[in-house]
């Protein structure tokens, strides 16, 4: 194998280069792990308020420099919202409980609980809805809605196609004074302004008062579809004086939620939750329906688990500083002690070496000392006096041109010790030879 020696500008040039490569390596790595991550949201409802608060939302995530942030995707409804989170275009959705593909849903916090409200105009004998049967309602946000109609019309007994009908807001307001419609189906939260959207169906007057329809049988509803629960609509929600309704209502309530895709990082969505549930407080100003804003569920079979991020917070299970990091501080060690190693390599690489320190003329004496006590024949000696003569020779040659050559009084005299010792040894030598000789 034939070693390669690269010229030292090259060598240094690829130590560099590596350096730099290291270098930037680690800013890319730096900038990546603090980089706020932006999350896709798909929102939409029938007034373009959900859009407007997840924005809100959005706006103040951005604000506070919060490490993740909101990309809204106005979709126009909430079944559109759920049919782009089921279609893998969202990383969270704000859906219904009730519309759409939630397999791959975990549920995040609960935006606000939408209560279904069937109301007749005033004066209207239908107060049940077994007596719906041969009227026709008007359904506000049809396709978002279909899965209660159906639940309701299953329950009933009711003609689906026949009892209810889709219907925008305006037409219904049209419809009902035009008695096209003898009642509405609409699913609002119970805030001031969707409660006031809803009343603003029916003319106004102080005897106008509309009729709220109880739909008695929700808890049977609820057992049979979890994503809907029985709620009691408190007295006078609708109307103060006179109250509407009069007493307590029974229907059925769903929630809306903001989702997350199972598949992201339960740290990711653990300090999502931490940082909504932080500042929603602080934007019950510009959006009244954050004041809604609760945990979901934590209970394990709910209808739509926690995502485990969300859990985690939730429970109180995120990991401490020292759960976090404990692999940073176990690993860190190890990483300067193989930064080391490849300094040490690059080092050799270059060829940078500290300076051999030539071996001296006395160095060289001393250690011909030691044979000259080991030697044990005239053969030895003879060989130790030649390579005296050899030294002393290299070092009269050199003394003209090498400032640190040894001066000649010193050489001489371990010159003359040396043949002291090699005179004494021969004599030793012979002492040992006649005792041999005699015995």
């Amino acid at each position: 194998m034939i070693a390669i020696k690269l010229p030292l500008w090259i060598r240094i040039l690829l130590v560099v280069a590596a350096t730099i490569s290291a270098v930037a390596a680690g800013l890319f790595g730096y900038r990546y792990y603090t980089h706020p991550v932006t999350l896709t949201v798909a929102a939409g409802s029938i007034d373009g308020e959900t859009s407007r608060a997840m924005s809100a939302i959005a706006s103040h995530l951005a604000s506070i420099n919060a490490p993740v942030r909101f990309n809204v995707i106005d979709t126009g409804t909430a079944l559109g919202a759920a049919q782009a989170f089921a279609a893998g275009k969202a990383d969270l959705a704000v859906v219904r409980g009730d519309v759409g593909d939630l397999s791959q849903a975990g549920s995040v916090v609960v935006v606000a609980h939408m209560v279904a409200l069937i109301i007749a105009p005033p004066d209207s004998s239908i107060d049940s809805v077994d007596a719906l049967k041969g009227h026709t309602v008007g359904v506000i946000g049809g396709d978002v809605n279909a899965r209660l109609v159906d639940v309701l019309s299953k329950e009933y007994g009711l003609d689906r196609t026949k009892v209810f009908k889709e219907f925008t807001l305006a037409d219904a307001r049209r419809a009902l004074r035009s008695k096209e419609i003898s009642a509405v189906l609409i699913v609002i939260p119970l805030s001031e302004k969707y409660l006031s959207l809803a009343a603003g169906l029916f003319q106004r007057g102080s005897r106008s008062l509309p009729v709220l329809i109880p739909i008695d049988s929700a808890g049977a509803i609820a057992e049979e579809d979890r994503a809907y629960e029985s709620f009691d609509v408190p007295k006078a929600t609708l109307r103060g004086a006179p109250a509407v309704p009069g007493d307590d209502l029974t229907t059925l309530r769903t929630s809306l939620y903001l989702v997350a895709n199972k598949k992201l990082g339960s740290d990711l969505i653990a300090t999502l939750t931490q940082t909504i549930m932080k500042v929603r407080r602080e934007l019950l100003g510009e959006q009244p329906i954050f004041a809604q804003i609760t945990a979901p569920s934590t209970d394990p079979d709910a209808y739509l688990p926690l995502h485990p991020g969300a859990a985690a917070f939730y429970n109180g299970t995120q990991q401490s500083f020292m759960d976090e990091y404990s692999n940073w501080i176990y690993l860190t060690p190890m990483a300067f002690g193989g930064l080391a190693t490849i300094l040490a390599a690059a080092w050799k690489f270059l060829g940078i070496r500290a300076p051999a320190t030539k071996k001296g003329a006395l160095d060289s004496l001393y250690a011909l000392a030691r044979r000259i006590r080991k030697a044990d024949t005239e053969a030895e000696l003879l060989d130790i006096e030649e390579n005296i003569d050899n030294i002393l020779r290299e070092q009269r040659a050199n003394s003209a041109t090498d400032e640190n050559a040894v001066d000649d009084a010193t050489l001489i005299a371990a010159a003359h010790r040396l043949e002291n010792l090699i005179r004494d040894r021969r004599a030793m030598l012979a002492k040992i030879s006649a005792i041999v000789s005699a015995a």
